[in-house]
């Protein structure tokens, strides 16, 4: 986590008075003078952390109204979403170890639609991977594979509602991702053809209509993650959940692991035996595990396929990744 510090809350700003009165008294170790230290996350400007100086007690602050997003209404309901998602998922046991999700500590609609949960520690797991491969520690992302596969699996059992997966929605999102690409011209018109090909055989396969619908984390990348001791591992960004595939998320973390080995040793097999062991960890936490294992590694493909097209859109990579990034996505893609 990449902070920048800014200086220290103005007194008279609104947002002094809700830290103190309303979000101090939940820490505890209230401070007679209360002052709180500001930093920006990660470069955003919507996203803050507030230390107060005496008791070195931290809060994150997310607001939904900035200039990323300018419309009250939108931001009134993501706020909503995120807040409820965070109590929801709380409430199905993920709120003790080894499960974690950061617990919600108020929200302010009159503050631009203000978020504030609790400051959670460990380390991120893009920062896991990069040790890991720099260092050549196997054993360390293997361990934490271990652990983030038992995570999730209980976030997705713990939210299972009975009924079938309506794999349409995926196949839309696949088309808003294609939309984007050929939008900024990282794909030409016969490729966006290809991708929709691709999809629609997809869509005729029985498998990926087959298994249960479940609350999904909806955005599992490596940034959404910390792991602190053994089994721990924590996450705090659920604005995303909904009801999809399993896989949607086992196949974002599989594709993220053969992003990175790519990115940074150019050898997207070197994530191979992470990405089976990451999948059949997941695996055995189901009554058949060899069954479970088939059947989810037989969806895979697609969605590391969509992962890989999402991250060609960004910018910060050179042209010539990106361009990498839809020929991997393709060759997922194939696998149907």
């Amino acid at each position: 986590m990449i902070k920048h510090y800014l200086g220290h809350l103005p007194e008279r700003d609104p947002l002094y008075s809700y830290l103190k009165y309303e979000i101090q008294p939940q820490l505890g170790g209230s401070p007679r003078r209360e002052t709180y230290r500001v930093f920006r996350l990660n470069g955003s400007n919507d996203v803050y952390l507030y230390e107060e100086k005496y008791s070195t007690k931290q809060v994150i602050g997310k607001f939904f109204l900035s200039n990323r997003e300018r419309n009250p209404e939108i931001a009134y309901h993501r706020l909503n979403r995120e807040f409820g998602n965070l109590i929801m998922i709380r409430n199905c046991g993920l709120d003790r170890y080894p499960h974690y999700v950061a617990r919600p500590l108020g929200r302010n609609d009159d503050l631009n639609h203000l978020m504030v949960i609790e400051c959670c520690y460990g380390e991120i797991f893009s920062d896991v991977i990069k040790r890991s491969i720099q260092n050549r520690d196997h054993a360390l992302l293997y361990a934490k594979l271990t652990a983030l596969a038992y995570f999730l699996a209980t976030f997705h059992n713990r939210t299972a509602n009975g009924y079938r997966v309506d794999f349409n929605e995926s196949c839309n999102y696949m088309d808003s991702l294609i939309h984007r690409l050929a939008e900024k011209s990282v794909i030409d018109g016969g490729e966006a053809g290809e991708l929709y090909f691709f999809r629609d055989r997809w869509r005729e396969q029985p498998r990926m209509w087959e298994d249960t619908q479940v609350y999904v984390h909806g955005d599992a990348t490596p940034e959404n993650f910390l792991f602190g001791d053994n089994l721990s591992v924590i996450s705090f960004d659920l604005e995303r959940v909904k009801r999809a595939d399993r896989v949607f998320d086992t196949g974002r973390v599989a594709a993220e692991l053969q992003h990175f080995f790519l990115l940074l040793t150019g050898n997207k097999y070197a994530a191979e035996p992470f990405i089976g062991h990451f999948l059949r960890e997941y695996a055995c936490h189901f009554p058949d595990r060899e069954r479970a294992f088939e059947s989810t590694t037989r969806r895979v493909p697609f969605y590391m396929g969509i992962t890989l097209l999402r991250n060609a859109r960004n910018s910060w990579f050179d042209w010539n990744y990106r361009r990498k990034l839809v020929h991997e996505a393709k060759q997922c893609l194939r696998r149907y």
